[in-house]
């Protein structure tokens, strides 16, 4: 257990999520500790701002979750957490672009000493370090990449090169409760808030996804749209896109609730290596559908391809 996650309770909602992707950088490590390749934990936005809170120019608040505390708690222990998992991994890599925070993130490699030589902390802008990191070779590396991504911070060419790497299974936290905020129920929708879901999504479409055709009004071949999604058909659109660029997806997103039972963020999971893809979607939807007290069951290593 961690100990600085204990303050709600004995079983917190911080402490069931962060407990859910624990075993999978374990199951993970344990199988590729005896394959042939270096494999690293990736953060990205590892300590973005949750505290800095910014207004559109309407002065609402877009982003009122990031306020919670389960939620800040969450993400500021994932780094940790990764830290903590045995079997070790090869390298661990925390990208953050704000120069305070990653220097609060290089108190880590005080707080553990045996790995403080294979932390890289990385002060820039996500989506464009993971972009370049993917245009590097591959073929004899292997990584786990955690995204946070605040304010819908993650694009989808992002995405869409770790997919094409074949080597980096990918844990997305996606905020769907910010997501659906941005579609107003008669679909007008400002064009800055278009193009953040057109940047996420990568493809113009969920707009006829997520509202349906009304004809009527006062001219007979008038046609309005009205809102048709809920949080459960905006999950199902995200997880359908990913599988347009990972090998393979969890089908079971685990819903991410506050307090008052109100679905917050989705924790999904992809798999890159088409190989292997079979076996860690195998161990992800395990993990996301059972208690997370319960041990996952492991594959063989046979089971497990190059």
């Amino acid at each position: 257990m961690i100990p600085s996650l204990q303050r709600f309770g004995d079983r917190s909602w911080t402490q069931d999520k962060l407990e859910r992707v624990r075993k999978y950088l374990v199951a993970y490590s344990t199988i590729m500790r005896k394959r042939p390749y270096p494999y690293a934990y990736i953060d990205g936005f590892a300590g973005t701002g949750y505290h800095e809170l910014k207004q559109e120019e309407s002065g609402v608040c877009l982003f009122p979750e990031a306020a919670e505390p389960e939620v800040e708690e969450f993400l500021d222990g994932s780094a940790r957490l990764a830290l903590q998992v045995e079997p070790r991994f090869t390298k661990y890599i925390f990208i953050e672009k704000c120069r305070k925070k990653a220097g609060e993130l290089e108190k880590l490699k005080v707080e553990f000493p045996d790995k403080r030589d294979d932390i890289v902390i990385e002060t820039a802008e996500a989506n464009g370090y993971l972009q370049n990191l993917c245009n590097r070779s591959w073929k004899k590396r292997r990584a786990v990449l955690f995204i946070d991504p605040f304010g819908m911070q993650v694009s989808w060419e992002t995405l869409k090169a770790v997919g094409q790497r074949k080597a980096i299974g990918t844990w997305i936290l996606f905020p769907v409760s910010a997501v659906n905020r941005l579609l107003k129920q008669d679909g007008n929708i400002p064009d800055g808030w278009r193009h953040r879901l057109d940047t996420m999504f990568g493809a113009p479409d969920w707009f006829d996804v997520f509202f349906s055709r009304r004809r009527g009004g006062l001219f007979a071949d008038s046609e309005d749209r009205v809102k048709a999604a809920d949080t459960k058909l905006i999950g199902e659109y995200f997880n359908n896109r990913l599988e347009t660029v990972f090998a393979g997806v969890a089908p079971n997103p685990y819903t991410l609730r506050n307090s008052r039972n109100v679905p917050l963020f989705l924790l999904c999971f992809a798999a890159a290596n088409p190989h292997a893809a079979k076996t860690a979607i195998k161990i992800a939807q395990d993990i996301l559908k059972r208690d997370p007290a319960k041990t996952p069951n492991l594959p063989s290593m046979g089971d497990v391809e190059d």
